[in-house]
């Protein structure tokens, strides 16, 4: 059957619900009119994954709407009943169009299915949500939002009572519960306004007053509490919880970007509200610039990533990438709890598969263990939980600017770590040093470690043929050297298999399966290759390592290893096409 044709069966069967009038003109126009978006809209459903939905706004079966939104919280309500006999769900929503609208949808359908509702009354970062979860005792959890992704989409993240997302067994029982409502006359609508509450005010008191208890450096941020910093909320929910952290620790220098302060779901004065862009991150620059500020931190809409920005030994402003932040973040917390005496014995840290070695490095010069985790915090959520009472997590984190100290939260939290980026620089402000001179003594410890990410775009039908094109392409005849470099493992999350190329040595990798390719060359170098599981793109993860015998060639080792990098990916995209 053809794409046109799938997608005409599948908007025939919409037709057969009880459709309000703009949706069903909306679709005659689409089929008439624009053949393209009619089948981008309508060639199968908007896949309910493990971290839910997400998807572009508008009308048809793979589209974020209230009939997609609605079945989906049909599905995750019979999931809950069919679990317990009192579920309830705390549900959040940040400042993207319509979210307010899904937050409602959703808690009208899970109070009519008879299942309690925590509504949060206002946009709030999604940590606050997963922290509400677990302080509220619910079954489940939802937030509103398509994080860093561009205006025109929406998302819908689900959360077990751990306060993580959604993991097996959980995450296939949601699944298949979702994909068993086929039609939208299915869906109970009518809320129960006895089953819906305003989330208390003493979850986000709570909630600050334990971000507050995790400062390790509380007299020099004192000494210090006038240091300069920028904030910038991109027009997200971060507007509402980071400013109050970095009050409740003292700091009193803190200058917003008043344009992005504003939530807004159109994001105006961005091309995309990423903070992975640097482009994302312009005004607040501009503005550290203008005002001398230290530091530089903007978070995405649900505020779970921060960027960082810092001065240089040359005072210039530079981005930190999501390596070095996070690099930077496990040896502070590491580096104070050793030297106050609380670093526990059991302590551990964690990051994914992807993220950089370098952290790997710093725990073991702690004598600290390093987990590693599949690609995506709610892993690292995982972890924490089955851990949880037998050794204690200290930091940890992901490449995409990601991270998270301590347990009361169970997803990466860009409110609780823009204060500690704070606290960090307190402190080496206090010491009489910076945050760039501490990443830089730990590359003359460890090694410079240079990395870089590639994402590209494919959108649609043939978007998601492309990207299976080409993991397949690399599955099935893998580069033999790269950058001139001979490839000595492969690792195979799908297939849970490591091979040592010289004498084919194999190895169980013993992690859940993914999509994930990794090509470990002779000289250390490690290239990562994964289609995301939240946007229409393939990802390439580049991180290559050498040594620094002194601060002063940084600049000289970094482009070297930059080159390489370029002459690296060139090859690599060749050989994927």
């Amino acid at each position: 059957m053809t794409a046109l044709a799938l997608a005409q069966k599948k908007a025939e069967h919409w037709r057969t619900f009880d459709l309000d009038i703009d949706t069903r003109n909306e679709i005659d126009r689409l089929e008439k009119e624009d053949e393209k978006q009619f089948i981008d809209s309508f060639y199968s459903d908007l896949e309910f994954g493990t971290g839910g939905l997400r998807g572009v706004m508008g009308v048809g079966s793979m589209r974020m709407n209230r009939y997609t939104v609605g079945m989906a919280t049909q599905g995750l309500a019979n999931y809950i009943n069919r679990s317990t006999d009192q579920g309830s769900v705390a549900i959040a929503y940040d400042s993207r169009n319509l979210a307010s609208f899904f937050a409602s949808i959703a808690a009208d359908v899970l109070s009519a299915n008879g299942i309690r509702v925590f509504l949060f009354n206002e946009l709030r970062p999604t940590p606050l949500l997963s922290f509400a979860v677990r302080e509220l005792g619910c079954t489940s959890g939802i937030v509103i939002t398509a994080s860093h992704n561009p205006k025109e989409y929406n998302g819908y993240k689900v959360y077990w009572n751990d306060g993580g997302q959604i993991l097996p067994p959980h995450d296939a029982g949601i699944i298949q519960e979702v994909r068993g409502v086929a039609h939208w006359n299915e869906v109970k609508k009518d809320r129960n306004e006895t089953l819906v509450e305003v989330v208390p005010s003493h979850v986000e008191e709570k909630y600050l007053r334990l971000v507050s208890e995790l400062n390790l450096s509380s007299s020099e941020v004192q000494q210090v509490s006038d240091l300069g910093i920028v904030y910038t909320s991109i027009h997200g929910s971060g507007i509402t919880l980071v400013p109050k952290t970095l009050a409740a620790y003292g700091f009193k220098n803190v200058k917003l970007v008043q344009e992005q302060s504003i939530p807004d779901g159109n994001f105006p004065t961005v091309e995309s509200p990423n903070p992975e862009e640097r482009s994302a991150m312009k005004m607040a620059l501009d503005l550290a610039s203008k005002e001398d500020a230290s530091l530089v931190l903007g978070t995405d809409p649900d505020t779970d990533r921060v960027g960082i920005g810092v001065r240089n030994n040359h005072n210039e402003l530079v981005l930190l990438n999501g390596n070095q932040a996070g690099s930077l973040l496990v040896y502070y917390r590491l580096k104070r709890s050793l030297e106050l005496g609380i670093l526990p014995s059991n302590a551990y840290v964690a990051k994914t598969i992807v993220t950089s070695d370098l952290i790997d490095r710093i725990a073991k010069s702690f004598q600290v263990p390093c987990y590693e985790t599949l690609t995506g915090f709610k892993f690292i959520a995982g972890l924490i939980g089955k851990k949880e009472g037998s050794e204690v997590f200290i930091a940890g984190g992901e490449e995409s600017y990601g991270y998270l100290v301590g347990e009361f939260v169970r997803d990466k939290d860009a409110a609780l770590s823009s204060v500690q980026f704070a606290e960090i620089a307190a402190y080496a402000k206090a010491n009489g040093t910076s945050i760039w001179n501490m990443l830089l003594d730990l590359y003359k410890e460890h090694g410079c470690f240079q990395e870089e990410l590639v994402s590209i775009t494919l959108k649609g039908i043939e978007g998601i043929q492309q990207i299976k094109k080409m993991m397949n392409t690399l599955r099935t005849t893998p580069p033999q050297s790269l950058g001139g470099v001979q490839v000595a493992e492969i690792s195979d999350y799908l297939v849970q298999r490591n091979v040592i190329l010289k004498n084919m040595k194999e190895r169980v990798i013993e992690l859940p399966k993914s999509d994930v390719l990794q090509f470990i060359l002779e000289d250390g170098s490690k290239i990562s290759v994964r289609p995301s599981g939240t946007e229409p793109k393939i990802k390439f993860y580049f991180s290559l390592r050498d040594e620094l015998l002194s601060k002063e060639v940084y600049n000289e080792v970094a482009l070297l290893l930059n080159d390489k990098i370029h002459r690296i990916k060139e090859e690599l995209l060749q050989l994927a096409e």
